[in-house]
């Protein structure tokens, strides 16, 4: 990632990550580091630890189109619910990057296969020489068989699809379904559970081809003293404009997730580690400068932040949980450093 890319803030990033002047912020001691958990069980845990009643409108991510259209659904394998529309007369299915239909698995091809639109209106499957086949309601296909409403399709040994033709109201509505289930309903940045699906594809390809791969992990500091202060109705108003200034600053790939309270994880792709610190930097330096409105009232606050790239991990260690555990040893190394910094 190269240094304009990264520079997506208007406001120039501090030559050193020194804190302020700590007569600004409350004198809170810190507490002692709680016991993490594995991956596995951070993603059963409620996506939210906000008692406020939240909701938000998710808008279709898909085009105007037709009364019907086809619909592929992860049903089983990453991103399970996952809904893709068969949009272009000609849809590649695989894991590279040119795939119209993403499948993070490694028993896919890169070009495992293709949906071709016919000028009759159906939908004819091909299998494209993929390594481990394609299936359609367990039977492995030769070259192409024709899709009806119901099939199933499987890729590889793991990952299956449901096909449907459905009208345009019940497709927006299966994409609006997915959304919301993979979105932290206070804040609108992707949702814990989210994230370690992601995760995992993610290390999968830098492995694969040999990119870099981040994580930015950040906790808003003394945010228990903005509750106490102000009220958590405040708290959350807080919590949604930290999410909106951070979303306005990541790329397209970049992935936001709400990790639980008042910590954020920004999963960044392709960036090298003196790079990775100083995007983080900026990240910090745009939280402290941001005034957020709370509840009819101007709040200041400032993040702590910890990085950590896969890179840097021996490769038995290599992984979600050990990526997770370096990012969140450097926060804590941040905060017992006086906050308001990255380590």
């Amino acid at each position: 990632m190269s240094d304009e890319t990264l520079n997506t803030t208007p406001t120039p990033a501090h030559e050193s990550a020194s804190a302020p002047d700590s007569s600004l912020q409350p004198s809170v001691p810190l507490a002692p580091k709680p016991a993490r958990v594995s991956l596995s069980e951070w993603a059963d845990e409620e996506s939210s630890t906000r008692t406020t009643d939240a909701t938000i409108a998710v808008s279709s991510p898909i085009p105007p189109r037709h009364k019907t259209g086809a619909l592929l659904t992860v049903v089983v394998g990453p991103h399970t619910g996952r809904a893709y529309s068969i949009v272009e007369p000609v849809t590649i299915i695989g894991r590279g990057k040119e795939a119209h239909v993403r499948i993070d698995d490694a028993g896919a091809s890169r070009n495992h296969a293709k949906i071709v639109v016919s000028g009759d209106g159906k939908y004819v499957l091909e299998d494209l020489g993929s390594t481990n086949g394609t299936f359609v309601d367990g039977a492995r296909i030769d070259k192409t068989v024709e899709l009806k409403s119901g099939d199933r399709v499987r890729f590889g040994a793991s990952v299956t699809l449901s096909f449907a033709i459905l009208d345009a109201q019940a497709e927006t509505l299966q994409h609006q379904l997915y959304e919301s289930s993979v979105r932290d309903p206070l804040t609108r940045a992707h949702n814990r559970r989210y994230l370690v699906e992601r995760l995992s594809g993610e290390i999968a390809y830098a492995k694969r081809h040999g990119t870099e791969f981040a994580l930015i992990l950040f906790d808003l500091d003394h945010f228990k003293h903005i509750n106490d202060t102000y009220g958590h109705l405040a708290g959350d108003d807080v919590l949604r404009g930290v999410a909106s200034l951070i979303s306005r600053m990541i790329r397209a790939e970049d992935v936001l997730a709400r990790f639980g309270g008042e910590e954020f994880v920004v999963a960044v792709r392709g960036i090298e580690k003196d790079h990775l610190m100083r995007f983080a930097e900026r990240l910090r330096v745009a939280v402290e400068r941001q005034e957020m409105v709370a509840d009819a009232t101007s709040v200041r606050i400032t993040a702590s932040i910890g990085c950590a790239s896969l890179a840097e991990l021996p490769d038995t260690h290599r992984n979600g949980d050990g990526l997770l555990r370096l990012a969140d040893e450097r926060l804590y190394c941040a905060k017992s450093q006086g906050r308001n910094r990255v380590c």
